[in-house]
């Protein structure tokens, strides 16, 4: 009897390390768009402009800014509604980008099936 070889012949390997490049490309792909994403600001308002805020890709709060005649001392619960209106498309914004940035770069990959 002949010398078994082994169940997978020809290219596995070429594909694995083809698949290996692919997988690290995509992660300095996706740490490059992080650090994009972080540097960039969203900003949204809310209540007709009387509140903007402005988040950074880290979603910290970059600031907050409201206008004098959105301050009424009787209806503070609308003024708290608006902020976290404002507050809330803000961070909204950062998710979508975060999205859009990190799928672009996942549907990239081919995995040669």
């Amino acid at each position: 009897m002949g010398k078994g070889r082994g169940g997978f012949q020809g290219g596995m390997p070429g594909n694995m390390n083809n698949l290996m490049k692919q997988a690290q490309r995509m992660q300095r792909q996706m740490e490059q768009a992080q650090k994009e994403l972080e540097e960039k600001n969203f900003e949204a308002t809310a209540g007709g402009g009387a509140v903007k805020a402005v988040v950074n890709g880290k979603k910290d709060i970059v600031s907050l800014t409201i206008q004098p005649e959105a301050v009424d001392p009787e209806d503070v619960e609308m003024l708290q509604d608006t902020i976290v209106a404002a507050l809330n498309e803000a961070l909204k914004q950062v998710d979508d980008e975060s999205e859009k940035l990190m799928g672009g770069i996942g549907g990239k990959m081919n995995l040669g099936f």
